[in-house]
């Protein structure tokens, strides 16, 4: 469902200017056949905020408790969770960045009266835009545009990731509880566990202090749109506004100009994909879904807690039984209070059976952002030598200091196919089919659910990494 409030704009004081100083240009298309695209030129140089990191951490992680609610200034930005208008005069200038005869034509899908997106006129047997919605497709048709990450490569490795963050406090003290930074501290005291946060862009301006407590300590950080609606739903100039938005957020609040990104409800064509990657972006789904979303919580759903629970005990079950040929990418949420209690129950035993690190790492990605300072382990290189250190006026807090467990032993995969084949989505075999639709004709979110938690919250794979590393 699309959202269709207009928030009041005002043009952000910062000046337009490339990071060609802390960045460099992608690979070319001459020796990957993927488009090149550079650091984004069009984004406001915000320097690093006060209180970040400037780089990886190797020491203590801070786990204290509170941290400050103070949201960026929202006069720069469009309303949180509402559709963001195409006509503000930063989102313009992106449009006319980009080259769109390298975007695909592929129709705005339309959507139902219960805003559900309309498939009836798309063959999937043709599949022309590379529709995940109807066909999971994650290798475009668009030769210029790089595989979908969806996996990770080496069996036994878990890539662990939560979307629709920061989950931000809503006044309830009942939920309040489980907001950040409740989850990154369970990490943080379980192994120094590293994840990859698909950021909501409204809730990082509300709460930007969250998004600094994640990068400093050590997560990846992520696009998931400003408003998290069905993207091919939306018009090209809409596409750039919902990815804008959301890259200005995170940048502001922490410094650092993601190079990833994740379509709400898994939902992308090689349109949306196209744009995305100008913008500097690698689209990232996912191989499994926990359907945690849809538990009851704080706006959420009906799903019995018990049935995700079966769907992760089935994971574990078939890595035990060693019939687990890949890694994988499962999907979760910080989307409330619900999701964390699963994400905090199942976090010790998924470290028992899998290698659990994050997306990034399983796909020995140590530079997810365009600022080059920031380099992450990964699983050719895992040792991190420099100290970073916090940005000047910046109080160090009290830390913890934790230690990761060992990973779990699992061939390296070295060589990897740059044309994988695509793999359907599957359901743990202790998931009844009833209960689970992973091929997303049904949606894999509840799109009331996100829309009415408003700002409370709310694979083959490595087809040319290259061109991800740029």
């Amino acid at each position: 469902m699309q959202l269709t409030g207009i928030g009041a704009f005002i043009l952000a004081t910062g000046a337009f200017v490339s990071a060609a100083t802390t960045t460099t240009k992608a690979t070319s298309t001459k020796s990957t056949g993927i488009l090149a695209v550079e650091s984004p030129k069009w984004l406001p140089d915000f320097g690093v905020p006060t209180g970040v990191n400037s780089g990886y951490p190797t020491g203590p992680i801070d786990t204290t408790k509170t941290i400050s609610h103070t949201s960026l200034n929202l006069k720069n930005y469009p309303e949180p969770w509402t559709a963001p208008s195409t006509t503000h005069p930063e989102v313009k200038a992106v449009i006319a960045a980009l080259d769109w005869t390298k975007v695909p034509k592929a129709p705005v899908v339309k959507v139902n009266a219960a805003g559900e997106i309309d498939m009836t006129s798309y063959d999937a047997s043709k599949d022309p835009y590379c529709w995940w919605s109807d066909s999971n497709c994650v290798k475009p048709k668009a030769s210029y545009l790089p595989t979908d990450v969806s996996i990770c490569p080496n069996a036994g490795d878990w890539g662990l990731n939560y979307d629709d963050g920061p989950y931000n406090p809503i006044g309830d003290k009942a939920t309040d509880k489980w907001a950040e930074p409740e989850l990154y501290n369970f990490l943080a005291k379980n192994g120094n566990q590293k994840a990859t946060l698909f950021y909501i862009g409204s809730n990082v301006a509300t709460f930007p202090e969250a998004a600094k407590r994640a990068i400093n300590d050590g997560h990846v950080l992520c696009v998931h749109t400003w408003s998290h609606p069905q993207m091919t739903t939306q018009t090209n100039a809409q596409v750039v506004a919902e990815l804008y938005w959301t890259l200005r957020a995170i940048k502001e609040a922490t410094g650092v100009t993601t190079k990833c990104w994740r379509p709400p409800f898994g939902d992308v064509d090689d349109r949306v994909r196209a744009i995305a990657h100008q913008m500097g972006l690698q689209t990232m789904i996912w191989d499994q879904d926990t359907n945690d979303w849809d538990m009851p919580g704080e706006g959420g759903g009906n799903l019995a807690p018990s049935k995700v629970d079966g769907y992760f005990q089935g994971w574990i079950n078939t890595r035990k039984k060693g019939t687990d040929k890949t890694g994988h990418i499962v999907l979760q949420h910080e989307l409330n209070n619900a999701t964390v209690k699963m994400a905090e129950k199942w976090l010790p035993k998924l470290q028992t059976s899998f290698n659990v690190v994050t997306i990034q790492e399983c796909l020995n990605v140590a530079q997810p952002y365009w600022e080059k300072n920031w380099i992450y382990p990964t699983e050719k290189n895992a040792t991190i030598s420099s100290n970073s250190t916090i940005a000047s006026n910046a109080t160090a807090a009290p830390t913890t200091t934790t230690t990761k467990p060992a990973p779990v032993s699992t061939p390296l995969v070295t060589d990897i196919d740059l044309t994988p084949a695509t793999t359907p989505v599957t359901t743990p075999a202790t998931a009844p089919a009833a209960d689970v639709n992973l091929s997303n004709k049904g949606s894999l979110e509840s799109s009331a659910t996100l829309l009415t938690t408003g700002s409370a919250s709310l694979f083959a794979i490595a087809a040319s990494l290259a061109a991800y590393l740029y």
